[in-house]
């Protein structure tokens, strides 16, 4: 099937808003959901381990082949893979969380963190007009010049900016998912006290959430 020429990755637009949330010199970090491998990849240049782990076969063979040595694939579901309590500095998640239950996934991620750690989600609401109706607007606004600009960039031999990659094509996908970002902010606060959940312009919403450290013992 023929792309439309200003079609464009708006999962790898989010990319550095993800990597920003990092700490300093991470030294284990778990992604879920890593798809073919693209971000798994940027999150092993700054972290010294990334677990990678998508439910979906082929998507996390792309991954493997795709990925340097630091970084390991799982082809396993989150909900009922074995995590490691408190193992890792930082969880991210790119177009995940709307395929799964927030209330049951959200507290796996956050046992799975240390004491200081950083959730970091990025995934898509469902609609929610009236009342998220400017965001729309904008978003759609802002697609269209926005890949006017990168397509031209792509074809002046400036980078990749943006663009779809193969495995879009075989990528699962949600035609609706099943919360508005109001409804994930309700449920990721009843369980994750402290977290954050702001829509994004591009069809996403953010998630974050940062573990309270250990409170030192009174002497």
């Amino acid at each position: 099937m023929t792309r439309p020429a200003l079609a464009w990755s708006h999962n790898a637009y989010y990319h550095r808003l993800l990597l920003r949330q990092l700490p300093p010199a991470p030294a284990r970090v778990l992604e879920v959901g890593c798809g073919a491998g693209d971000l798994a990849g940027k999150l092993a240049r700054v972290a010294s381990q990334v677990d990678a782990l998508d439910m979906s076969g082929p998507m996390i063979e792309l991954a493997r082949a795709a990925v340097p040595g630091n970084v390991t694939c799982l082809h396993a579901d989150v909900l009922t893979h074995p995590l490691p309590a408190g193992a890792y500095d930082a969880i991210v998640s790119l177009t995940a969380l709307h395929h799964l239950p927030l209330t049951d996934v959200l507290p796996r991620l956050a046992a799975a963190l240390r004491p200081g750690g950083v959730l970091a989600a990025v995934a898509l609401p469902r609609t929610d007009l009236p009342r998220e109706l400017p965001a729309e607007l904008v978003g759609a606004a802002g697609h269209r010049l926005y890949g006017a600009a990168f397509a031209g960039l792509r074809a002046a031999g400036r980078g990749d900016w943006y663009e779809l990659p193969a495995s879009s094509a075989i990528m699962p996908v949600v035609l609706e998912p099943a919360l508005t970002t109001r409804q994930v902010r309700q449920q990721a606060a009843a369980v994750l006290p402290g977290a954050r959940v702001r829509r994004l312009v591009f069809w996403r919403y953010f998630l974050i959430w940062r573990k309270p450290p250990l409170q030192a013992s009174a002497p």
